[in-house]
């Protein structure tokens, strides 16, 4: 007999909540293990909890040097990351042309 399908949705009950991270997290961890040991793969797994507690697994590698090594390859990926988040600190899309009209507008003003 087959398990039912879970609903994917926050759980109410804290107790219940706790119990399911703990498991769960495990659970992410062990996987992560096995795909470093089956495929001689680096990995890095952080998880922070509700309350703020981080945890990590890494395999081999230092986490430190694994997350470097990340950085340097994505390194326009992660540019391009701080742009948007930049872009969508200022609101709407009018309040972002507003504010590159007057950025060209003003270049304008000053190179003619």
């Amino acid at each position: 007999m087959g398990r039912k399908k879970l609903e994917i949705k926050r759980i109410e009950n804290k107790s219940s909540r706790q119990v399911t991270f703990s498991k769960r997290r495990n659970g992410l961890i062990e996987k992560a293990r096995q795909l470093s040991v089956l495929c001689d793969a680096s990995v890095a797994l952080l998880v922070v909890s509700a309350s703020g507690k981080l945890y990590s697994f890494s395999s081999g590698d230092n986490l430190v040097k694994i997350l470097d090594r990340y950085g340097k390859q994505h390194a326009d990926d992660l540019k391009a990351l701080d742009h948007q988040s930049k872009a969508l600190n200022y609101g709407s899309h009018y309040e972002l042309l507003e504010l590159v009209d007057s950025k060209l507008v003003g270049s304008n003003v000053k190179n003619g």
